[in-house]
C-alpha cells in the first residue's frame, strides 16, 4: 500500500519536474552515457543466433559502450533462467569487463481484459524486479501494454501480435484499459520499492498515445518508484522544437532513454544516421538542459533489409551497433562541449 507521504513526494516531484531541471554537480557537469540494449542481439531481427549475455557484454566493451540493458525474455533475461546465482555470476563478469548492467527491460502487458492474464503479468514483473536487483541494476523499463513479437517462421514480426491485441481490446473503452494498467503498475511499483528498483515507464504504444500519457500515469500511480523513460524516436512530433518541449516536460522524472536507427560512414569516416530518427541532436541538447545523467540504450529492433532473398545476418547488427555508439557519443560530445 502506498503511504500518503510517498504519494505527496511523488506528486511534488511531478510538479517540480515541470519547473526545475535535474540537479547537477557543483561544476555543472552532465554525464550522459551510451548503452547497448540486448534486443539488438537477441536473434529475432537478423538471420542468425542470439549472443550469449557474456558475449553481449564483450561486444559492448569492444564497441565503446558504457553499459548494457538486458531484455527480459529468452534467450537473454527471462527470470526463469536467471536465479540469483546466475545473476551474481553475470554481474561479476560485467564488472570485470568494466561494463555496467544499468537496466533490465520488461516485455509486459498490463492491459489484457482477462484478470488472470494481468495477474500473470504482475508475477512476471515481480520476478523481473528481483532479477534486476540481483544484477545490481537500478532500473527496470516497463510498458503499459506490449503486444509482443512473433517469430514466424524464422524472423520477427510485429503485425500478428498487434492484430491479436487490437481484437482483444475492441469491446473495451480506453479508460477501462487505462485503469487496468494503472492498478497493475501501482502494485508493481510497490514491489519495486521493496527491492530498491525504479520502474521506468516508456512512451511506447499502445495505450500510451504520446509522451503526456507517461506523465499522466506517473501522477496517477503516485509512487516515488515510478519514473519516466522518454524516447525521442517514439515522439509523434519529431521537430526540434517539439522534441525539446517533450524533454523539458519530463525534467527530473527522466531516468532512461533509447535510440535506434541504421548507420553508415560518410566520406570523412564519421558515423551518421542512414535510416531512422533525425531528432537525437535536439533531444540530447534538451537532456543536457535538464541535467540528465543517464543512459541512452541503442536498440536494433525492427525488420531488417532483405538482400538477395535473405534477411541480413548478425554482421549487420555488429556494424550498426558499432556505428550507433560512435554516432551518439559524438552528438553528446558536441552538446556538452
Amino acid at each position: 500500500m502506498i503511504t500518503r507521504r510517498e504519494a505527496l513526494l511523488t506528486m511534488g516531484a511531478v510538479a517540480a519536474g515541470a519547473l526545475v531541471p535535474h540537479a547537477v554537480n557543483a561544476k555543472g557537469a552532465v554525464k550522459m552515457k551510451v548503452g547497448l540494449y540486448s534486443i539488438t542481439y537477441l536473434g529475432v531481427w537478423y538471420r542468425g543466433d542470439a549472443l550469449s549475455l557474456e558475449d553481449l557484454v564483450k561486444r559492448a566493451k569492444e564497441y565503446g559502450y558504457d553499459g548494457v540493458e538486458i531484455d527480459g525474455k529468452r534467450p537473454h533475461g527471462n527470470p526463469l533462467d536467471m536465479p540469483t546465482k546466475r545473476c551474481n555470476e553475470l554481474r561479476r563478469f560485467a564488472d570485470d569487463q568494466g561494463v555496467e548492467i544499468y537496466a533490465v527491460a520488461a516485455n509486459n502487458d498490463f492491459s489484457n481484459p482477462v484478470p488472470e492474464n494481468r495477474e500473470c503479468q504482475i508475477v512476471y514483473m515481480r520476478d523481473l524486479i528481483r532479477m534486476t536487483a540481483d544484477l545490481g541494476a537500478k532500473l527496470l523499463r516497463v510498458f503499459l501494454a506490449w503486444p509482443g513479437v512473433t517469430r514466424h517462421p524464422q524472423l520477427g514480426r510485429y503485425d500478428i501480435a498487434k492484430r491479436i491485441w487490437q481484437e482483444t481490446h475492441k469491446d473495451f473503452p480506453a479508460e477501462e484499459t487505462w485503469s487496468w494498467c494503472r492498478a497493475a503498475l501501482v502494485e508493481s511499483a510497490r514491489i519495486a520499492g521493496d527491492h530498491g528498483v525504479t520502474l521506468a515507464l516508456q512512451n511506447h504504444g499502445p495505450v500510451i498515445e504520446d509522451h503526456p500519457d507517461i506523465l499522466r500515469m506517473i501522477r496517477e500511480v503516485a509512487s516515488p518508484h515510478l519514473k519516466a523513460c522518454l524516447d525521442a524516436p517514439l515522439l509523434k512530433d519529431k521537430s526540434d522544437a517539439a522534441t525539446r518541449q517533450a524533454a523539458l516536460g519530463v525534467r527530473s522524472l527522466q531516468v532512461l532513454s533509447h535510440f535506434g536507427g541504421e548507420y553508415e560512414r560518410n566520406a570523412n569516416g564519421r558515423a551518421f544516421v542512414h535510416k531512422g530518427q533525425q531528432n537525437m541532436p535536439a533531444f540530447i541538447r534538451a537532456m543536457r538542459e535538464i541535467g540528465f545523467n543517464g543512459y541512452f540504450g541503442y536498440e536494433l529492433c525492427h525488420p531488417l533489409p532483405v538482400v538477395e532473398g535473405q534477411t541480413v545476418g548478425r554482421d549487420f547488427a555488429d556494424k550498426n551497433a558499432r556505428l550507433a555508439c560512435e554516432y551518439l557519443k559524438s552528438v553528446i560530445a558536441e552538446a556538452t562541449r
